[in-house]
C-alpha cells in the first residue's frame, strides 16, 4: 500500500513541474491530483498494452494515483494495473491504487450469452444467491464482495489502498432505500474486517447517480446516511474507528450536480455532495472529469467558463475545472495510451482555480 513517507518522496520528485496544489493530502500522504482511469477500451490484448505503456508513463511523470474495477474491460484493466506496478521502476508504497466490487465481472472477454456465464460461475457455484442480483448483474451481498475482493487482489497483485462499493443505487432498482442502506451496512462490516486484516487500505463508495441528484430522485442515497451506516459498522466489526474514507463521484463542467445539488441534510440544513465530504473528513475523486471525452472538443465548455480557466486545449481546461472544485482529492481521466497522458499532466502545470473565482463561474 501507499505510505506517507514513499508518497512524500514522490511529491518531492516531481512537484517542481507542476501548479499550485497539485498533490493534495490523503492521509498521512500525498496523491496526484490528476489520477488515471482505467474503465474505457475494449478487452483486448492491443489496450492492454497501451494501458500498459500510458500507466508506466504515468507514474514516471508525476501521476500516482492509479484507479480501476473488477468489472472494467474483463477484469483487464486490474491485472493491467498490477503488470504495471510490477515492472515500474517506481515503487509501490508512492502509488495510490483504488478498485472497486459490485458488479459482476466477466473473465478476459465478454461471454456470447452473459446471463448463461453469470448463472453458471456465479449463481450455481454459490458465489452469489440468484435473490442478492439487481438486473441479474448487481449485488453487494457480503459473501459475493469478499469472493470479489480475493479476485481483485490476484489480479492486482498488491493490496489496494481504497476499496469502494460500486454504484451502490443499482440496488434501488428493486428494494427500497432502507433495504439498500442496510446492504450497505453489512458490506461495510465486512470491509472494515478486511481493513482491519490489512486487505485493503480503506474503503468508501463509488457512484453514478447516487449522491448528486436531489432526494426524491429514484438514484438518491443520502451521503450522511451511508456515513452513518458506516459508524455502525464499524462498532459491529469492533475496529478503532470506521474506516470509510473516500467517494466518487462524477464531476465536470457539464455535470456540475455534485457542487450545485444541495441534497445532504445537516444541523445547518442540506449541502452539497462536495461540501458535506470536506465537512465529514472525506476524500473525494472525481470521476467523468472531461465527460468521456465530450469536453475535448472546442466550444464543449461554455465560452464564459472556458475564460476563466487556464490550459491551452479544452482538455486542459476540463480538468482544470475539475481539480478546482472544493474538496477534490484528485479527478480521474480515463487514459489508455501515453500521449493522452503526457497531454493531460499539461493541465496540471496551471494552477486550480481559487475559492472566489469557482464559486464565480456559477454566478
Amino acid at each position: 500500500m501507499a505510505t506517507g513517507p514513499a508518497t512524500w518522496d514522490y511529491r518531492d520528485a516531481h512537484h517542481g513541474r507542476f501548479g499550485r496544489t497539485y498533490f493534495r493530502r490523503y492521509g498521512d500522504g500525498l496523491v496526484s491530483s490528476l489520477g488515471l482511469g482505467t474503465y474505457l477500451g475494449a478487452p483486448t490484448d492491443a489496450v492492454d498494452e497501451r494501458y500498459l505503456e500510458a500507466i508506466t508513463t504515468a507514474l514516471e511523470s508525476g501521476c500516482n494515483v492509479l484507479d480501476t474495477a473488477i468489472n472494467y474491460r474483463c477484469q483487464r484493466s486490474e491485472r493491467v494495473v498490477g503488470q504495471a506496478l510490477r515492472e515500474s521502476d517506481v515503487e509501490r508504497d508512492a502509488v495510490f491504487v483504488s478498485t472497486k466490487g459490485g458488479f459482476v465481472p466477466f473473465d478476459g472477454d465478454r461471454p456470447s450469452n452473459p446471463g448463461r456465464y453469470v448463472a453458471r460461475e456465479y449463481v450455481d457455484s454459490g458465489i452469489v444467491d440468484r435473490e442478492d442480483l439487481v438486473a441479474g448483474s448487481h449485488s453487494l451481498a457480503p459473501d459475493f464482495l469478499a469472493d470479489q475482493l480475493e479476485r481483485s487482489l490476484e489480479n492486482l497483485g498488491t493490496t489496494p489502498d481504497l476499496y469502494y462499493v460500486h454504484n451502490p443505487e443499482t440496488q434501488l432498482r428493486e428494494h427500497s432505500r432502507e433495504e439498500v442502506y442496510d446492504a450497505l451496512e453489512a458490506a461495510f462490516v465486512l470491509l472494515e474486517e478486511r481493513a482491519a486484516a490489512g486487505d485493503i487500505g480503506h474503503y468508501g463508495v463509488a457512484t453514478w447517480e447516487a449522491f448528486r441528484v436531489p432526494p426524491e430522485h429514484p438514484s438518491y442515497l443520502s451521503l450522511p446516511a451511508v456515513v452513518e451506516r458506516a459508524r455502525s459498522a464499524s462498532r459491529e466489526a469492533g475496529t478503532a474507528g470506521t474506516h470509510f474514507r473516500a467517494i466518487q463521484v462524477p464531476f465536470n463542467v457539464v455535470m456540475a450536480d455534485a457542487f450545485t445539488v444541495d441534497a445532504h441534510e445537516t444541523p445547518d440544513g442540506p449541502t452539497c455532495a462536495l461540501w458535506f465530504a470536506a465537512n465529514a473528513g472525506l476524500n473525494v475523486f472525481t470521476s467523468a472529469s472531461i465527460a468521456q471525452g465530450e469536453l475535448t472538443e472546442d466550444g464543449a465548455i461554455p465560452g464564459p467558463v472556458a475564460a476563466r480557466l487556464e490550459g491551452e486545449t479544452p482538455t486542459q481546461r476540463a480538468i482544470t475545472f475539475a481539480r478546482s472544485a472544493p474538496g477534490v482529492t484528485a479527478s480521474l481521466v480515463g487514459m489508455a495510451n501515453a500521449e493522452h497522458v503526457t497531454a493531460n499532466l499539461e493541465a496540471c502545470t496551471h494552477d486550480p482555480l481559487g475559492a472566489q473565482a469557482f464559486d464565480a463561474v456559477f454566478e
